[in-house]
C-alpha cells in the first residue's frame, strides 16, 4: 500500500488541563500517514488522482487550532477521522507531539494507528 506522509506540521492550539495550559496557544507538531492507492496519480500525473496534501495541511491546521481540546489523545482521533473524509484513504497514522510538556524530553505525545471502518 502507498502513502502520503506530513511529517512535523507545527501549530499553534490550546491543548492541556492545566490552567496556564488553556490561556495562550501551544507549539504542537502533528505528523500524519495516510494509506491510499496512489498508483493511478503516479501514471496520469494528475493531481485529482490522488490526496491533495496541501488541502489536507489546511484542514489538520484549522481542525487543530479551533478544537480546544485537553488531550492529545482527543486531538489525534479528531484527526483521524479527518483524515477519512477523503475516500481514498484506508488507513492512517497520526502522531501529536507537545515539545514543552515535559521538563526533560524533548516532547511527549501519541501516535494512533485507524483503518476505514
Amino acid at each position: 500500500m502507498d502513502k502520503i506522509f506530513i511529517e512535523k506540521l507545527l501549530v499553534r492550539a490550546i491543548i492541556g488541563v492545566n490552567a496556564d495550559e488553556r490561556d495562550k496557544p501551544q507549539d504542537i507538531f502533528i505528523s500524519l500517514e495516510l494509506f491510499t492507492d496512489l498508483s493511478q496519480a503516479g501514471q496520469s500525473d494528475n493531481i485529482a488522482d490522488s490526496i491533495n496534501y496541501r488541502s489536507v495541511v489546511k484542514r489538520v491546521m484549522a481542525q487543530a487550532e479551533n478544537a480546544q481540546r485537553f488531550t492529545v489523545e482527543a486531538v489525534a482521533e479528531d484527526i483521524a477521522r479527518l483524515c477519512f473524509e477523503y475516500a481514498a484513504v484506508t488507513r492512517a497514522i497520526v502522531r501529536v507531539e507537545k515539545p514543552a510538556a515535559a521538563k526533560f524530553a524533548a516532547a511527549v505525545g501519541v501516535e494512533i494507528e485507524r483503518w476505514r471502518g
